[in-house]
C-alpha cells in the first residue's frame, strides 16, 4: 500500500462545498465510513485541523488526505481494469455458467510467493448483487485454457459432480520434443507425488501410494522428428498428469521446466513461443440444467507462434471417439 500523504489545495470553484463531498469528487472509492473514520481519528485534516464531514470549504484551504484514501482509489481503479480484462477472457456465459480462455503465466488460486491469482479476480465477473463466480476446476499455473466458472451455487455443485464421476471429455492441445510412439495410445501409469513434484511409480512399494492416471493421446502432426504437435485427453486428473506422461514415454512438452530438463534440446528455441505448450483447447461436458457444454479456447500468442513455424494446422479437430 502506499504510505505517502498527499495535501490538495481547495480550488476557487470548490469553495463552499462540503468536505464529505469534495472526498466524493476526488476520491470516490473511499466509502463514508471509513472517511468518517479517518476523520475522527485526525488522519485527515483540513487547514491542519481537525474537520467534520459537513465542515465548508474555503478556497486556498489545504486537505490533508491519509494513505488509504489513496489506496482505495488505486484499488477500485485496478479493480475495474481486471474486470475489463477478465471479460475479454470469456468465451461462453448464461445465468449458471462461465468458460474463459485463462493465459498463462496466471495462477488459479494463491500460494507462496503469488502477487495475484485468478479467484482473487473472479469478482470482477459477478453480475450486480450477486457473489463472484466459483472455480469448479483447476489449470496448472503455466497451461492455457478453457476453465469453468459457476455463477450459482446450484450450478457448482452439478459442475463438481460431473468433474467427479468423469463425464467430461478435456483435450489438451500440446507440442512436446521428439514423437510419441505409437503414434496414438493410452499411457497407464500410476503417478506418485514426491516433494512439490509427480512421478511415475517404478515399484510394488511406490504404487501402494500411487494413484491410477490414465491419458489417451494422438499425434495430429509431426515435424521431422524434431516435435509433434499432440492432442490429450486426461481420463483421470491428478496433478501434472499430462506433464509427466509425455516425459515418462520420452516426448516431454516444450516449455517444460519440471519434467523435461533432461532431454536434449534440438529445436529451434529463438523462434519458437515460450513457456509451456500445454493448452485447454476443448471441454465438452453436461449443462447443469440442459443440453452440454461445448466450449473451444484459441491458441494464446507464444504457442501461436510455434504453430506457425511449424506449420502445425490450427483448425484440426483430432478425433478420439474411438479411443477409450
Amino acid at each position: 500500500m502506499t504510505d505517502k500523504l498527499q495535501t490538495h489545495t481547495v480550488t476557487e470553484d470548490e469553495a463552499g462545498i462540503r468536505l464529505d463531498r469534495w472526498f466524493k469528487r476526488h476520491f470516490p472509492a473511499l466509502s463514508h465510513g471509513v472517511l468518517q473514520k479517518l476523520l475522527r481519528t485526525g488522519q485527515v485534516r483540513v487547514a491542519g485541523k481537525r474537520a467534520e464531514t459537513s465542515a465548508r470549504l474555503e478556497a486556498g484551504q489545504e486537505i490533508r488526505v491519509p494513505p488509504q484514501a489513496i489506496q482505495a482509489t488505486i484499488l477500485k481503479k485496478q479493480a475495474v481494469q481486471i474486470s475489463s480484462d477478465l471479460k475479454k477472457l470469456v468465451l461462453f456465459e448464461d445465468d449458471d455458467v462461465i468458460a474463459i480462455n485463462k493465459p498463462p503465466g496466471l495462477a488459479v488460486q494463491g500460494g507462496t510467493g503469488l502477487r495475484e491469482n485468478l479467484d482473487d479476480m473472479l469478482v470482477g465477473l459477478a453480475r450486480k448483487g450477486d457473489k463472484k463466480p466459483k472455480l469448479v476446476h483447476r489449470l496448472d499455473r503455466d497451461t492455457s485454457g478453457v476453465l469453468l466458472l459457476a455463477r450459482t451455487t446450484f450450478a457448482a455443485t452439478k459442475l463438481t459432480e460431473a468433474f467427479r464421476h468423469r463425464d467430461t471429455q478435456k483435450i489438451y492441445w500440446g507440442v512436446t520434443q521428439g514423437v510419441p510412439k505409437p503414434m496414438r495410445g493410452k499411457i497407464s501409469a500410476p503417478l506418485l507425488k514426491v516433494g512439490e513434484l509427480m512421478k511415475v511409480a517404478e515399484s510394488d512399494e511406490e504404487d501402494e501410494f500411487a494413484k491410477s492416471a490414465t491419458t489417451l493421446y494422438q499425434v495430429v502432426e509431426s515435424a521431422k522428428g524434431l516435435a509433434a504437435f499432440v492432442a490429450l485427453w486426461p481420463i483421470s486428473g491428478r496433478t501434472h498428469q499430462l506433464r509427466v506422461h509425455m516425459a515418462y514415454v520420452g516426448a516431454p512438452l516444450i516449455g517444460d521446466r519440471l519434467y523435461g530438463e533432461g532431454k536434449p534440446n534440438a529445436l529451434p528455441v529463438d523462434e519458437i513461443g515460450k513457456g509451456l505448450h500445454l493448452h485447454a483447447r476443448r471441454l465438452i461436458m453436461p449443462h447443469p440444467r440442459r443440453g452440454t457444454i461445448d466450449v473451444v479456447a484459441p491458441l494464446p500468442p507464444a504457442m501461436r507462434q510455434t504453430w506457425d513455424w511449424f506449420g502445425f494446422d490450427m483448425s484440426a479437430e483430432p478425433d478420439f471417439s474411438d479411443a477409450k
